[in-house]
């Protein structure tokens, strides 16, 4: 016992210093509680096959799915656009939103949700990630107290009246108490927490296509020379190919989109829209083909063959339209003096060989180019293309810098398609799964992550990367101390000592003493372990008192999910600890004061909900 509380001890001062990270403390801890003996080998491996650990990793790559579907994009601009300009406003929406979707999804999969959707929107609204996640993980832990779904905590306590032959809780009861903690969540943010949440500056800033958009408008005139043609019926381009023609080498015209307007008779399912159009793209009865040129060429090409003009804005919203969405993107590439480049001719428009990708736009000492380019050090273009094609540019020609992360752009695209229904259909299909029970959390997760990665929501090579390994492996690591305290007898004795001393003086004291155990259990055991040590021994105080179970079975379940002081006590907070870039002081500063609230409404509350 001596060692478990030395070891824990260390463990939480290694937390609080900050000087290793997180994961790397929770590793140590693990390997202190094997060498000194305290777990044999599988109890301290024991966390990295546990279920919630694998839900964990699941959930981020459904998280990931969202965030590449568009639908992070959407839900972030919504968010800032409800919330207009003002940060507390949207604090409140965040919070709120996660609290209500913990109340039927897990917690961990309503943060994986939320997470990006939050990062994007606290960017977008001029603030910093670390102003807002805290309050999600935090709103997520109190909404899993609205239904009797909505945290093992709530089940474990259950489950306990019923086995003691007492009457269960009901589907909505927990929403008795948990919708007054949640006023008090949501009214701390909005008028306390936010001033004491702090301002971590982090890489992860999302890129702001608006402002890319409007930058390369600017910097490279990219909506000039952008017509758009409409092959007529008497023009000779109808049902040949694009290759046949040489556009490039005898027009200097680039051919950048076509939009099919009458699919083949053929081929019904012809999409809409080809964005790279190449050699053998075939050319029909009413397209309309985007085209880059000088105005006297395209004019000649016009006339050579009867093709229609149609007017072509060059609003932000338009051109957006016309050059970005999942599949294609834009970005900044950069000539370095070492680059194959230099030297070479090209037309705007034209494609790099090895890799499809489009030169739309060049830019020599801030000034645009058009035409016929001769590539010197220190030009800068933007390409289009594929947006992973792109991503790969630079192994393929050395010498090359590919301004920001072309993948990290196109998460920021707030457009829907085929795949983003799939995504959100799979994102019900595990709230199904886990309302109604059909399969353990873990599996369920695990089959939506790889319906996310088959169907290419999340493609396969990125599922990895989507993953937050320092929150998974801390979660892992940690899991070891809670079984090292129940092994030892360490909160056994301690929940034994609470009843003795407080049981004599008052039940509601009594109450106080419980919740503060298990809140003090849930700071470093995931909640479900703390619920099934303290729910037998407050069942057996309370029947020893002579009194009603229930008010101390439901103080069990909140006091489980109380989890505010530290980023190891609940999955949650573990999952927002890196993104927002948050130390272990953050955590008690910022729950601290939540915590004393949740403490006083519960003693207060409780029992005049659920009588002794």
């Amino acid at each position: 016992m001596t060692a478990v509380l030395l070891i824990l001890g260390i463990t939480i001062g290694l937390f609080v210093w900050g000087k290793f990270p997180p994961d790397v403390v929770a590793l140590m801890s693990m390997l202190a509680l094997y060498l000194t003996g305290i777990l044999d080998m599988t109890e301290a491996l024991s966390g990295f096959s546990n279920a919630t650990v694998i839900m964990i990793a699941a959930l981020f790559i459904i998280g990931e799915g969202l965030a590449r579907t568009g639908w992070t994009a959407i839900a972030g601009q919504s968010f800032v656009s409800w919330a207009g300009r003002s940060v507390p406003r949207l604090l409140v929406i965040v919070t709120m939103g996660a609290s209500v979707l913990s109340g039927f999804v897990s917690n961990t999969g309503t943060v994986a949700a939320l997470l990006p959707v939050t990062v994007s929107a606290a960017w977008n609204a001029g603030t910093l990630p670390s102003k807002l996640l805290m309050p999600v993980a935090f709103g997520s832990n109190t909404g899993g107290l609205l239904t009797l779904t909505g945290t093992p905590p709530n089940i474990i306590a259950s489950n306990a009246l019923v086995e003691a032959g007492f009457e269960g809780f009901s589907f909505f009861e927990f929403g008795l108490i948990g919708l007054p903690l949640l006023v008090i969540a949501i009214v701390y943010f909005r008028y306390l927490g936010y001033r004491l949440l702090p301002k971590r500056q982090t890489n992860e800033r999302p890129v702001d296509l608006d402002a890319e958009m409007h930058k390369w408008i600017e910097g490279y005139s990219i909506g000039d020379n952008l017509y758009r043609l409409r092959i007529r019926s008497m023009s000779p381009l109808q049902n040949t190919r694009i290759g046949d023609w040489h556009f490039e080498r005898d027009h200097q015209v680039a051919v950048m989109r076509l939009k099919r307007r009458h699919p083949s008779r053929l081929k019904q399912t012809v999409p809409p829209f080809v964005e790279l159009p190449g050699p053998e793209t075939e050319l029909r009865y009413h397209d309309i083909i985007t085209v880059k040129g000088e105005s006297t060429d395209v004019d000649r090409l016009v006339l050579k063959y009867s093709l229609g003009i149609i007017p072509t804005p060059v609003e932000l919203d338009s051109l957006k339209e016309e050059l970005i969405n999942h599949e294609v993107g834009m970005a900044e590439m950069l000539i370095t003096p070492k680059s194959v480049f230099v030297g070479r001719v090209i037309n705007l428009g034209q494609y790099l060989e090895k890799s499809g990708v489009q030169l739309l736009a060049a830019s020599r000492n801030n000034q645009p180019l058009k035409g016929k380019i001769k590539i010197a050090a220190g030009d800068a273009f933007i390409i289009r293309g594929v947006w992973e094609e792109m991503e790969n540019l630079k192994s393929l020609y050395e010498n090359v810098v590919i301004s920001g992360s072309p993948e990290a752009m196109s998460k920021n695209v707030a457009e829907l398609n085929a795949k983003s229904y799939m995504a959100m259909g799979t994102l019900l299909l595990m709230v199904v799964l886990l309302v109604f029970n059909v399969l353990p959390g873990a599996i369920a997760a695990l089959v939506c992550a790889g319906i996310m990665m088959l169907t290419g929501c999340v493609p396969i090579s990125k599922a990895y990367k989507g993953i937050s390994w320092t929150s998974v492996i801390m979660i892992a690591a940690m899991i070891p101390m809670g079984l090292a305290l129940q092994k030892t007898g360490v909160a056994q004795n301690a929940a034994n000592t609470l009843v003795e001393v407080l049981g004599s003086v008052h039940p509601t004291v009594l109450l106080g003493g419980i919740f503060l155990l298990t809140t003090a259990f849930s700071q470093t055991i995931n909640n479900s372990a703390t619920a099934v040590l303290m729910a037998p021994i407050a069942l057996m105080a309370a029947m020893a008192l002579g009194v009603s179970p229930k008010p101390y079975l439901i103080t069990v379940a909140i006091s489980a999910s109380t989890a505010f002081l530290t980023p190891v006590g609940t999955t949650t907070n573990a999952m927002v600890l890196s993104a927002g870039g948050y130390t272990f002081m953050d955590y008690v500063k910022v729950g601290g004061p939540l915590l004393l609230l949740f403490f006083m409404a519960t003693v207060l509350l409780v029992p005049l909900i659920w009588t002794f």
